[in-house]
């Protein structure tokens, strides 16, 4: 007899204990950074869950923004992190091809179809409200048309999920497909075109890559979609209670000489303003979570803040925080990983959309993910629902 996946999805959202959330930000090609580092923790948990162990099984919520949104859904679906690898590799090199104009101010540098092709070909016809999904799944996007952040999960309470109250036009969220869904996460401004979905009769939003949105990092929204009252999921708050995982895709730190120069031409400094957004959104995100929770990694934010070690908003953490990813800067891979790269290297790992970087950024990602993430970072009492689904397996 099949198991019944959508008990073991609903035992994720609904039962009483423990909850964990995965949050996997965008980041184009250097998706597969992140994939090293769930390649880590799916490694670590199967010694205690067995071979059979999905991450599926263990985390309650995965969400994901851009290329994050890929993993996240591929995850959620019950793909091991080994077939995603390698589905990754063939995504990047497939997509990331040249349009016919070569990009331009008006068109984009990459053809849609390639990528939406594969993307269906990975997620077929399946639902937001499919039982096909086993766990949690947040996906993130921007609607340009309305300028305004979309997160489509899959909790029933949600008041999209279904047919809204006395609302015969709109489209149940439910009904949208995941292959959709992620094509509009991922059409990052000038890289592909804008995803239309019909949200409502006669209506259809245009979506564009939700790193666009100060969210490219997702976490913080993983948990305002996880407690707030109005989202539906309504999780308790506590550091025993709400376990956070956020996965990076490499970050850079910005030298001197990559400034614009005073007199630049405009679209050179909106561009780079843009990418300046994008990192203020994360390092927002970062800042406010370790303040709010209690991390055993954190970072240090800035040279005034510091690392927030001994900062905490409120009597008690809200919840426990890890924040796991690589810096893509000469001497942090010297001294942190004993990795030596050159300059031309670094500016191809840099780059989101260099297929050619995707193997070293694989290696780069596993080296760091070895020594950042350990086996304490996982506390026994968050374990308590991944024991349980062999019953299902």
């Amino acid at each position: 007899m099949e198991p019944d996946l959508s008990l073991e999805r609903d035992r994720h959202l609904f039962e009483a204990g423990a909850k964990r959330i995965l949050a996997l930000d965008g980041g184009g090609v250097r998706g597969i950074v992140s994939l090293a580092y769930l390649e880590r923790l799916e490694q670590i948990l199967r010694q205690r869950h067995g071979d059979s162990f999905r991450l599926c099984d263990y985390f309650d919520l995965i969400g994901g923004t851009s290329t994050g949104s890929i993993i996240a859904t591929g995850l959620a679906l019950g793909m091991e992190v080994g077939t995603l690898i390698q589905s990754y590799l063939e995504l990047s090199s497939v997509s990331f091809t040249g349009s016919r104009w070569h990009g331009g101010l008006f068109i984009p540098k990459f053809r849609s179809g390639p990528l939406l092709r594969v993307i269906q070909r990975f997620f077929g016809d399946i639902t937001l409200g499919s039982e096909k999904l086993r766990t949690g799944l947040a996906i993130v996007a921007k609607r340009m048309d309305t300028r305004s952040v979309w997160v489509f999960h899959n909790c029933p309470r949600g008041p999209y999920f279904g047919p809204g109250d006395g609302d015969s036009h709109g489209v149940a969220n439910r009904d949208l497909s995941l292959a959709a869904l992620v094509r509009a996460s991922t059409a990052a401004p000038t890289f592909f075109a804008p995803e239309r979905i019909e949200v409502a009769k006669d209506i259809s939003g245009v979506f564009v890559d939700g790193g666009v949105s100060p969210h490219n990092n997702p976490a913080l929204l993983m948990l305002m979609l996880a407690t707030l009252e109005g989202y539906g999921i309504r999780w308790q708050i506590g550091e025993d209670k709400l376990l956070l995982i956020s996965i990076g895709t490499g970050s850079r730190p910005v030298a001197r000489t990559q400034f614009p120069r005073f007199g630049s031409q405009s679209g050179v400094l909106a561009v780079t303003a843009l990418y300046s957004l994008i990192d203020d959104g994360s390092w927002l995100a970062q800042a406010l979570l370790q303040w709010l929770g209690k991390s055993p990694v954190p970072w240090t934010i800035d040279g005034e803040m510091g690392d927030l070690s001994n900062d905490q908003l409120g009597d008690k953490p809200l919840l426990r925080y890890l924040r796991y990813d690589l810096v893509l800067a000469a001497e942090w891979l010297r001294q942190e990983l004993d990795i030596s790269v050159t300059s031309a290297e670094l500016k191809l790992l840099c780059a989101m959309d260099r297929p050619a970087a995707a193997m070293r950024l694989l290696e780069l990602g596993r080296a760091a993910a070895r020594k950042q993430i350990l086996d304490e970072h996982l506390p026994a009492s968050f374990d308590t629902h991944a024991q349980t689904i062999g019953a299902l397996t």
